[in-house]
C-alpha cells in the first residue's frame, strides 16, 4: 500500500507536470529550485537575475517554479520538488503540524499587510461581528485563513460562528464575484483587483487586525547540505528588497508586466508591501507561535507546535587570520 508521503508525491507529480513544470523530487546538483508566487520580492528577483547573478560564482543555476498560494508551495518544498520558497504566516505552521521537512530560512516582518476581508456589493455588513452566521471564503491554511480567525477573535466571535468556505483564490473570486459567499478574505495582487470593483467595500485590514509577516522558508536536508547556497541567495535578496523600497513606481511597472494585473492595482498592492529580508528574530518567532497556538486550540491543526524547533541557524562566517604587519 503506498504511503501518504508516496501520494501526496505522486500527485504533486502529476498536477506539476500537468501546468507542463518539471519537478524532480530529488535534489538537483548545481541547482537551486525556487517557488514563487507572482507578487513580491521573489517576483522581483526572477525579473532581475539577481539570484542567479550571485550564485554563477558557485556555479549554481536557478529554476524557478510559480505557485498559485502557499499551501501547494509548501508541500513542494516538503517533499523535495523545490529548496527554497516563499509564503505568508500560516502555510508553515499547518506544514510543520504534517510534519513537513522545511526550516524557516529568513522573515519578511510586516511584510504581509496587503490582505483584507471583503464585501461584495449589495452587502449590508458594517463591523466584524457581523460575520457571524455568515459564509466567509478563504484557502484553507493560508495566510488569509489566520486573518480571518483573527478578525472573529476581535470581533468576539469564534470559528464556529462562521461558515468557513474553503476555496483557492480564483475560485474564491469566482464565489466573491457570484454572491455565493458574504465575505472573501484574500490578499494582494487578489485583493488590489477586487477592490475596486462595483461595489466592493472593505470590511478589516490586516493592519487593523494582527501582525502580519511573510517567511522565506527552505526544504530541511537542502539547508543542512548547501548552506552556502541558501546564505547567498537571502542575501541576494536583501540586495532586491533595499531596490525595491527606493524603486516603487519600477516594481509595479515589472509586476504588472509579469502579471498582467492593470498598473493601478499593482501599485496600490506594492504600496503595501514592506521589502525588507530579516533573520528569524525572536519577536517575529514568538508570533508565528502565537498564531500556531491560536489555530491549535481552535481545532484547526491536529496537534501542537513549537515554532522555534524548525528555525534554520546560518552557519557561522569562517574567522579570517590577522594580517601580518
Amino acid at each position: 500500500m503506498l504511503d501518504r508521503r508516496r501520494l501526496l508525491a505522486a500527485g504533486l507529480a502529476s498536477g506539476l507536470a500537468a501546468a507542463g513544470i518539471r519537478a524532480p523530487l530529488a535534489a538537483e546538483p548545481g541547482v537551486l529550485r525556487i517557488g514563487y508566487q507572482k507578487n513580491g520580492i521573489l517576483a522581483v528577483a526572477r525579473e532581475q537575475a539577481a539570484i542567479e547573478a550571485a550564485l554563477k560564482g558557485q556555479g549554481v543555476g536557478v529554476r524557478w517554479v510559480e505557485f498559485s498560494f502557499g499551501p501547494p508551495l509548501l508541500e513542494a518544498l516538503s517533499l523535495g520538488a523545490i529548496d527554497f520558497g516563499q509564503t505568508g504566516d500560516a502555510p508553515p505552521i499547518f506544514a510543520q503540524a504534517a510534519g513537513a521537512n522545511l526550516v524557516y530560512a529568513a522573515a519578511q516582518p510586516r511584510g504581509g499587510s496587503g490582505s483584507a476581508i471583503l464585501l461584495p456589493k449589495g452587502s449590508t455588513l458594517a463591523t466584524l461581528a457581523d460575520l457571524k452566521g455568515k459564509r466567509v471564503a478563504f484557502a484553507k491554511g493560508s495566510s488569509a485563513h489566520n486573518l480571518t480567525v483573527a478578525a472573529l477573535e476581535k470581533a468576539g466571535l469564534s470559528y464556529r460562528d462562521i461558515t468557513p468556505v474553503l476555496l483557492a483564490p480564483a475560485d474564491g473570486a469566482a464565489a466573491f464575484a457570484g454572491g455565493t459567499v458574504d465575505a472573501w478574505t484574500v490578499w494582494d495582487p487578489y485583493f488590489a483587483i477586487a477592490e475596486n470593483g462595483e461595489g466592493v467595500r472593505i470590511l478589516a485590514q490586516a493592519p487593523d487586525i494582527t501582525p502580519t509577516n511573510n517567511f522565506f522558508l527552505a526544504n530541511k536536508g537542502f539547508a543542512e547540505e548547501r548552506p552556502q547556497v541558501l546564505t547567498t541567495a537571502i542575501a541576494a535578496l536583501g540586495e532586491v528588497a533595499l531596490w525595491c523600497e527606493a524603486n516603487r513606481p519600477s516594481v509595479a511597472a515589472s509586476l504588472s508586466k509579469v502579471t498582467g494585473v492593470p498598473l493601478a492595482a499593482t501599485r496600490r498592492a506594492v504600496d503595501r508591501i514592506r521589502f525588507v529580508i530579516a533573520p528569524m528574530e525572536a519577536s517575529v518567532t514568538g508570533e508565528q507561535q502565537h498564531i500556531a497556538d491560536r489555530f491549535h486550540r481552535i481545532g484547526v491543526i491536529p496537534r501542537p507546535v513549537r515554532v522555534s524547533d524548525i528555525v534554520w541557524t546560518p552557519p557561522a562566517a569562517p574567522v579570517q587570520p590577522p594580517k601580518n604587519g
